[in-house]
């Protein structure tokens, strides 16, 4: 069974920083296109960032500069280093892993950015 399990959601302080954490399933992951994407109150999901198997990146254009993704193979793990944090950041960030094949998604952990 395929699991796509996020971690390192919370609360931050404006200006402040978060890394999460997205594991998923080893059969997978190296094959895949691994995406952050959030989701707040009222709002439709959006693209944060995303990661394809070869390392080409893509950001949506609120997160340039400030936000960086990566993946590590060898722990079939994806990370988003989130920095200068804003209260409009505030969301549930959720992981997915696609491919031509497949297209998985995790639960979901919650980012709060407030003072």
């Amino acid at each position: 069974q395929v699991q796509v399990v996020e971690s390192g959601g919370g609360l931050v302080q404006p200006g402040g920083s978060l890394r999460l954490s997205c594991a998923a399933s080893g059969s997978i992951f190296r094959f895949s296109t691994m995406g952050w994407y959030r989701q707040a109150p009222g709002k439709q999901r959006e693209l944060v960032a995303s990661i394809t198997s070869g390392d080409r990146t893509n950001y949506a254009d609120s997160v340039k500069g400030r936000f960086t993704i990566s993946r590590d193979n060898a722990k079939n793990t994806m990370y988003l280093q989130m920095n200068s944090l804003k209260p409009e950041d505030t969301a549930v960030y959720l992981c997915n892993a696609h491919s031509g094949f497949w297209d998985y998604w995790g639960q979901g952990t919650q980012v709060t950015v407030s003072s």
